[in-house]
């Protein structure tokens, strides 16, 4: 058996989409570890699902630095470090810049069907316009906000009563199983990406 691919995961938050990589990671023949979870804050339940499970974490806050360009060199310096084969945004919310962009594929999930509904509200927005599909969308990240090659999309239809929570709670279980098949696809060499 070959050795699994490496991947960095960033999160901010709960870490829900992290702990659905976890979990597939212990399979071996998943294909992929999970090598480090970096994160934007520290004292979040995302990091604490790392440690949990044995994996490396670093913090890597923006006003720690003088500028967003510098908290960009020290978050591409961190992920370096850890040669990664890939990295995994799940639930990360920060733009990326260049230094982090540069010579590594970056994958990220969004609950919506890009181009539709791209940045920080897209379950709010998709209620708000009255569309009656939406879903996520697993992307290459690029510098714009949800704007890399598509790589996969599933639909989530909307219902009459739903709210922004319960929408939003039925998109994650397809985000989940989206992001868990795309990384391990990915890992195993299953899935040529646009460019490489």
């Amino acid at each position: 058996m070959t050795e699994p691919a490496g991947i960095v995961v960033l999160v901010s938050g709960s870490g829900t989409l992290l702990q659905a990589l976890l979990d597939a990671s212990l399979d071996p023949a998943y294909g992929v570890r999970v090598v480090a979870v970096g994160a934007d804050r520290d004292d979040i339940e995302g990091l604490r699902r790392a440690e949990r499970a044995g994996v490396e974490t670093f913090v890597c806050r923006v006003r720690d630095f003088a500028d967003r360009g510098a908290w960009d060199e020290a978050l591409a310096g961190e992920i370096a470090s850890r040669a990664p084969d890939f990295v995994v945004t799940a639930g990360f919310m920060k733009i990326l810049g260049p230094a982090t962009l540069a010579e590594r594929t970056i994958l990220n999930t969004h609950p919506a069907l890009l181009p539709s509904f791209p940045g920080a509200h897209a379950v709010r927005d998709a209620l708000a316009h009255g569309v009656k599909v939406t879903g996520t969308t697993a992307h290459l990240v690029d510098a714009g906000v949800d704007t890399g090659p598509i790589l996969a999309q599933r639909a989530v239809e909307i219902r009459a009563d739903d709210t922004e929570d319960s929408l939003h709670e039925r998109i994650k279980v397809e985000e989940r199983e989206l992001l868990v098949d795309l990384v391990g696809r990915l890992g195993r060499d299953e899935l040529p990406l646009p460019g490489r």
